[in-house]
């Protein structure tokens, strides 16, 4: 090891307390599932105090050069939103090609950043110079105490760049370094490869080399508002919050609409739908939602009195779509997204759902088409609103007893022109609220 281990050393211990601390309140609390934070992970390595935050991203790296520049410039305004709604301080926030950094010490930073998306994983880490001899140092003072006697370790090291040695220089060159420090300290140090007990990670690029022992997973896909806005409804059961954020994740800022059916619902349904809007808002810092309230009663009540009983939940359907596209032209919106899983209810039957579009020239998005249930609520668990949607809120009374499941799209226009369809929509948004909730 060179001259500057003890000052590496002492880095590395600076914030042994704070780390103690954190993985006992870990311990005390509920998982980070149970809080909306989901997709990352405390690793069973020790922490270190970062002094950067790497950042990686997906198939942001596959645009072209133009769109890729406007994509990362949304994702650094999003992860310092979410930096910045934690209360997570940083000194700065830089891009290098591929990669973003985090200029921070603050270890609630790594796992904050997972969460927006767009972010593929991050990692903290600490720096050294872009060299073998300061690349090795730093593995050798972290691996001191992270190797116990009797465990293997390995060395995950890649490189991008100019450099004139390669990954594989890299690695040996650490692995050897920590060889040497494990044998000062009495311990008989083995290498494994293919499946270690310990693992520390290099990444040599340009500027600086980073040395990190975790990664956190982060969610994916784009980053939120790169491809516009839509309009959601918002049920608050199951299905439609996952709706939602699955097409957050795509980078679609949505827009809520709660279509309230009282008296045919209790008002805990209301609260249910209102609850899981606002956890879906802790995934998109930054931005804040702007909510719709439609009095959808009165459209149900005509449908009961006027109609064919057992065509109600088709009309609603039918209803709730021309209020939604109402919403979705007031606000500049591209479409509307359902939580809608094919066979998953009586009313989401194929025919159905042909029916509850038919002549209606409206984009309609239905991310979940192809989910069962279990995937379904295995991503309300993830995203925080699992716990919500499982409150009692009862059921809708306007449901017919025998709804219809083959409907004929013909019959269902036929069944409309018994009302005046263009007066109710109307009536419904005169009522409408505009929410911030």
């Amino acid at each position: 090891m060179t001259d500057n281990s003890n000052e590496i050393e002492a880095k590395l211990k600076a914030n042994a307390h704070t780390s103690i601390k954190r993985e006992n309140e870990h311990i005390q609390e509920s998982c980070p599932e149970s809080q909306g934070n989901p997709n990352s992970y405390l690793s069973s390595e020790p922490e270190i105090q970062p002094e950067v935050i790497i950042v990686r991203y997906g198939e942001l790296a596959l645009k072209s050069t133009g769109v890729r520049n406007w994509y990362e410039k949304v994702l650094i305004k999003n992860i310092e939103a979410m930096l910045d709604s934690k209360n997570i301080p940083y000194s700065q926030i830089r891009r290098e090609w591929g990669r973003i950094f985090i200029e921070t010490k603050d270890v609630r930073a790594a796992e904050a950043v997972a969460d927006v998306f767009g972010v593929v994983s991050t990692s903290p880490a600490l720096k050294a110079e872009p060299t073998l001899e300061n690349a090795a140092s730093l593995c050798a003072a972290l691996a001191k105490n992270l190797v116990l006697e009797g465990e293997s370790f390995a060395i995950r090291a890649r490189r991008s760049g100019n450099h004139p040695f390669s990954s594989i220089d890299v690695g040996r060159t650490c692995g050897d370094a920590i060889w040497e420090i494990l044998e000062k300290e009495g311990k008989h140090p083995r290498v494994n490869l293919s499946s270690p007990d310990k693992e520390i990670f290099v990444e040599m690029r340009q500027n600086l080399a980073y040395v990190y022992l975790e990664t956190f997973k982060g969610v994916g896909g784009l980053p939120l508002g790169t491809q516009g806005s839509m309009v959601v409804l918002m049920s608050g059961g199951l299905d439609s919050p996952v709706a939602a954020w699955l097409m957050m994740k795509r980078g679609v800022m949505i827009i809520p609409v709660y279509c309230n059916t009282s008296p045919y619902a209790e008002n805990a349904a209301r609260e249910r739908a209102f609850d899981c809007i606002r956890q879906l808002q802790k995934w998109a810092a930054g931005y804040q939602f702007t909510t719709y309230e439609i009095p959808h009663g009165p459209s149900l009540q005509a449908f009961i009195d006027i109609c064919n009983r057992k065509n109600t939940c088709l009309l609603c359907k039918r209803m709730m779509y021309r209020e939604a596209y109402e919403v979705m032209k007031k606000e500049g919106a591209s479409g509307i997204i359902t939580g809608s899983s094919l066979g998953q209810v009586a009313s989401q039957t194929a025919a159905n759902m042909y029916a509850e579009i038919y002549q209606l020239a409206i984009p309609i998005y239905h991310p979940l088409i192809a989910f069962d249930k279990t995937e379904i609520i295995d991503i309300a668990r993830k995203i925080g609103t699992y716990e919500i949607s499982s409150q009692p809120a009862g059921s809708c009374t306007a449901v017919p007893e025998k709804p219809e499941v083959k409907a004929n799209y013909d019959l269902i226009v036929i069944e409309e022109r018994k009302i005046d369809i263009e007066a109710m929509v109307s009536d419904a948004m005169k009522a409408a609220k505009v929410l911030k909730l």
